[in-house]
C-alpha cells in the first residue's frame, strides 16, 4: 500500500471589517474577521494546502483568485477543488494545529472536527486539532491575526 503525507500553512491578520470569522466553516462570533479576497478560513486554507501538497495541484493562488474574481468565496469551495484532485486517494488522519491568542479555540473543537468530517468523508476519530497562544512569541499569540498548519496522512485505494 502506497501512503503520502502533505503539509499545509496559512496565516490572515485580522481586520475591522464585516466578515465573519470562520474557522473550518464555523462561526466564531467574534469582533473582527480576518483579511482576505475570499471568507478568509484559514483552516480550511491551509487543510486545501495540505491535499495540494499530496497532488502537487495548488489550488489557492490563480484557481482560487479565479474563483474570487466569480464572486466564489466561499473557502469550502476550492477545498472541494483539492479533494477532487485526490482521485485514488483515501484520506486517513488530518492534524491541526492553530496559533492564535484570540478567539479560543477549545470550545468548538468538536464543532469544527464534525464539519470537517462532513467536508473530508472521513470519521470525527480521524481528525485532531489542538490550539497554541505560543505565548505571544508571534504577531499570532499576540492576537493580531491567526496562523494554521495541516498535516493529512492518505493511502492509495
Amino acid at each position: 500500500m502506497k501512503f503520502k503525507t502533505g503539509l499545509g500553512q496559512d496565516s490572515h491578520a485580522f481586520e475591522n471589517n464585516k466578515k465573519p470569522l470562520l474557522l473550518a466553516g464555523i462561526d466564531f462570533n467574534y469582533t473582527q474577521g480576518l483579511g482576505a479576497n475570499s471568507d478568509g478560513d484559514v483552516l480550511l486554507h491551509a487543510l486545501t494546502n495540505a491535499i495540494s501538497s499530496l497532488t502537487g495541484v495548488n489550488i489557492l493562488g490563480a484557481k482560487a483568485d479565479e474563483l474570487c474574481q466569480q464572486g466564489v468565496t466561499d473557502s469550502r469551495e476550492y477545498l472541494k477543488l483539492a479533494l477532487a484532485e485526490l482521485q485514488d486517494w483515501d484520506i486517513q488522519h488530518v492534524a491541526i494545529s492553530i496559533e492564535c491568542l484570540v478567539p479560543k479555540i477549545s470550545p468548538k473543537i468538536e464543532n469544527m472536527k464534525n464539519n470537517l468530517a462532513s467536508l473530508l468523508n472521513v470519521s470525527n476519530s480521524d481528525i485532531g486539532i489542538t490550539a497554541t497562544t505560543g505565548e505571544g512569541l508571534t504577531a499570532f499569540g499576540r492576537g493580531e491575526g491567526i496562523q494554521v498548519l495541516c498535516i493529512i496522512s492518505a493511502t492509495q485505494s
